[in-house]
Order: structure tokens, then C-alpha cells, then sequence
């Protein structure tokens, strides 16, 4: 898997990731704010499926 996030994208989504289960780990918002580990992962591996399907590449070139 080739990683198509630069540095900033995966930290952004690193971060909005464990602020959303956080959230919903406190019991602040619904069980919906779990969904925070999709940007999480995708931050962790540096590869964004959606960006694959529209042939984005945000990494280095």
C-alpha cells in the first residue's frame, strides 16, 4: 500500500480520530463519535482509500 497522505493530513486526522472516540469514551457525545477510528487508522497507515478511488496523492511526490 503506498502511502498518498502528506505529514499535516495525517496528523489532522491522527487528531480529529482520538478527539472523537475520546468524546465518546467520556460518554460527551453518542456512540457515533466511535466512527473516529476510520481517520485514526487512515492517519496511522498514511493511506486514505478515498483518495486512492479519485487518484488523489496529497503525499510526498
Amino acid at each position: 500500500m503506498k502511502c498518498n497522505m502528506g505529514h499535516t493530513d495525517r496528523v489532522l486526522r491522527m487528531t480529529v480520530g482520538v478527539t472523537l472516540m475520546g468524546l465518546a469514551g467520556f460518554g460527551i457525545t453518542g456512540p457515533w463519535a466511535w466512527i473516529g477510528i476510520v481517520p485514526l487508522l487512515t492517519g496511522m497507515i498514511g493511506n486514505c482509500p478515498a483518495y486512492s478511488i479519485l487518484g488523489i496523492n496529497a503525499g510526498k511526490k
